[in-house]
This record gives structure tokens, C-alpha cells and sequence, in this order.
């Protein structure tokens, strides 16, 4: 099994070496505390677990190798991101506490990595409304 020698960061994406000489690289949408983090943050990791994953203590943040194996689509033209877009000043991690998800989730969703269910979407459109209530009752 290949194991991971090297990291890096360019043009938007984690990118790995493994002893056999092979790059694989992830958009870093898919992992959006990292997207989010500082150059240094990033820089502060580690690679364990007889080199199959890469730990960033300060970060909570764990990618098994495997993670590089599989294939990301980015689907920016979604309804989730169709409601963000339409108020870009909401802060994702407060509208994901009001759902009660991961922030690193609902940045899932807003890409396009992973798509909520149903019962999900109603969720956070239900957050949508909650804030525009709140908003509404300011005097």
C-alpha cells in the first residue's frame, strides 16, 4: 500500500506524494477547514499512522490517503449555494449552529461536494426564514 511521503498546498488544492513517486491532489473545498486555514496552520501538520493519513492537531482536522483515491465533483451551481450567494454576509459557521452541523458540512453542501437530504434542505431554508423573522421584528 502507498504510502504518503509529502504534502503541499497550490492553485486551491492539497496535493500528496506517496513512496511510489505518485501525486494525487484534492480541491480544497472538500476539506473547508482547510481552505479556511492560515498558510501557517496548514504548514503545522503531521503525517502518521505508518503514512497513511495527515494530521493538523491545531486544526481538528484528520485526510486518510484514501481520500486522494477518490473522485471530488465541485457543483457550485446548487441550491445551497444559491441561498448563500443571494446573502454572502451570513456567517456559514453561525447558520451551521443553528442547524446544529459541522461548519466543514454546510461548506460541503455550499461546494457542491456532498448534497443534503431533504429533511437537511428544509433545515437550513428553515434557518433562512428563522433570520429573516429576526430581521423583520427589528425596531
Amino acid at each position: 500500500m502507498e504510502k504518503i511521503e509529502k504534502i503541499w498546498f497550490d492553485e486551491g488544492k492539497i496535493f500528496i506524494e506517496t513512496d511510489c513517486t505518485n501525486e494525487y491532489s484534492i480541491p480544497l473545498e472538500v476539506f473547508p477547514i482547510l481552505k479556511d486555514a492560515s498558510s501557517k496552520d496548514k504548514s503545522n501538520y503531521k503525517i502518521w499512522n505508518n503514512g497513511q493519513s495527515i494530521r493538523w492537531e491545531g486544526l481538528d482536522e484528520d485526510i486518510h490517503i484514501s481520500s486522494f483515491f477518490k473522485e471530488h465533483k465541485l457543483n457550485s451551481n446548487n441550491p445551497v449555494a444559491a441561498l448563500f450567494n443571494g446573502f454572502p454576509q451570513l456567517n456559514v459557521a453561525e447558520v451551521a449552529n443553528m442547524i446544529g452541523i459541522h461548519k466543514s458540512l454546510l461548506y460541503q453542501y455550499i461546494y457542491g461536494v456532498k448534497t443534503p437530504s431533504n429533511e437537511m434542505m428544509q433545515e437550513i431554508k428553515d434557518a433562512f426564514h428563522l433570520i429573516g423573522k429576526r430581521l423583520l421584528a427589528v425596531q
